[in-house]
């Protein structure tokens, strides 16, 4: 398909750049197969969904995944050095990240970088460039491994808020807890599950009273998340892998949920993206431990996931592509519409809508 497809003018103004406090105080559109679109906020969720539905979580944390430091080159008259940033995108072993680097034309295999100084403050966080990839990615072999790396990185590193909110503003501290869901708790993510950030303790009290069930799966999401799709058409577009994990014990409630005839419902495109790679080629959900390149573009014929949670997302994006394939492209681009004209905020910090599967 043609991405000029999922083309949309949004105005500068709805974009959020700070999330509506209380959490659950958030604008939710309902998305139903047909009819009327609904206003409702996040807080109203417990009445909009059905007893028995099981809602599905990305439990993975972010971490501080920005680094500054420099590239140390050594030539005939001695060392050379320049300035560079790092954003980890992917773990691929105990010392091993893939990363997005700039100025990336200026790395090489062979080179080393120094990233500040480490928790010791003796010594910089040392890494290798052993491989550079045709799609910018760069492999780091660090000179810590396993809980010293993870130490390291949150000692020198900084929070990655998205690149639409971080060339309007600097971070600060109150995005060390607004970016993080409530339920965190497995480092690895660059970027959070930003449907998952209008969840509070008291609504998922209030979900759980209201008969609704609560599942977690972890899916690391990486900086691809934020890249721009390129290329004219969707077919030659490749998404980056990211690594994921559905428990044994949670494919079986999930499948006994779905044997049942009770809906899942996924928070946030990230759990859907996991939830239908674990179930891809049975149809069934199984248990799930790699990485996964998953891109859902209409057409797909959904496996697992009967309604989805979601944030309004950028135009042209992998994401606007994978909600147009979730309700249908024209219900998608009236949806958007609608939250446009009503005020609506877009992508990480904004508000969010709750789809119903036509696909």
């Amino acid at each position: 398909m043609q991405v000029d497809l999922f083309d949309f003018e949004l105005p500068e103004e709805r974009i959020a750049l700070r999330p509506a406090l209380p959490r659950e105080s958030a604008k939710l559109l309902r998305v139903g197969a047909a009819g009327p679109f609904e206003d409702h906020r996040v807080g109203d969720l417990p009445g909009l969904l059905r007893e028995g539905d099981v809602l599905v979580f990305n439990d993975t944390r972010v971490i501080p995944a920005q680094l500054s430091g420099q590239r140390v080159r050594q030539t005939s008259q001695g060392a050379s050095r320049i300035d560079v940033d790092a954003t980890l995108h992917m773990r691929v072993a105990i010392d091993r990240w893939m990363a997005f680097m700039r100025p990336g034309k200026r790395i090489k295999v062979g080179d080393a970088i120094e990233f500040a100084f480490s928790s010791d403050a003796t010594a910089p966080l040392r890494a290798d460039v052993v491989a550079k990839g045709e799609g910018g990615e760069i492999e780091l072999v660090f000179s810590a491994s396993g809980p010293a790396l993870d130490a390291a990185i949150a000692a020198v590193g900084r929070l990655p808020l998205p690149p639409y909110i971080a060339s309007k503003r600097a971070v600060d501290e109150a995005d060390l807890r607004d970016y993080q869901t409530v339920f965190a708790r497995e480092d690895g993510a660059v970027a959070a599950p930003t449907a998952g950030l209008h969840f509070t303790p008291d609504l998922l009290a209030g979900l759980s009273a209201r008969g609704i069930a609560q599942e977690y799966v972890t899916l690391h999401v990486g900086a691809g998340t934020f890249l721009p799709v390129k290329a004219e058409d969707t077919s030659e577009h490749r998404m980056h892998s990211e690594i994921g994990v559905v428990t044994p014990d949670t494919a079986m409630r999930l499948q006994t949920a779905r044997d049942e005839g009770r809906r899942i419902v996924a928070v946030g495109t990230t759990s859907l993206r996991l939830l239908e790679s674990a179930a891809r080629k049975t149809g069934r959900i199984e248990p799930f431990a790699d990485a996964t390149d998953i891109f859902i573009t209409p057409g797909y014929a959904f496996r697992a996931v009967d309604g989805l949670m979601t944030n309004f997302h950028l135009p042209r994006s992998t994401l606007f592509m994978l909600v147009s394939a979730f309700s249908g492209l024209d219900r998608m681009r009236a949806a958007y519409d609608h939250a446009i004209r009503d005020g609506y905020r877009f992508y990480s910090y904004g508000d969010a809508c709750l789809l119903e599967r036509t696909a």
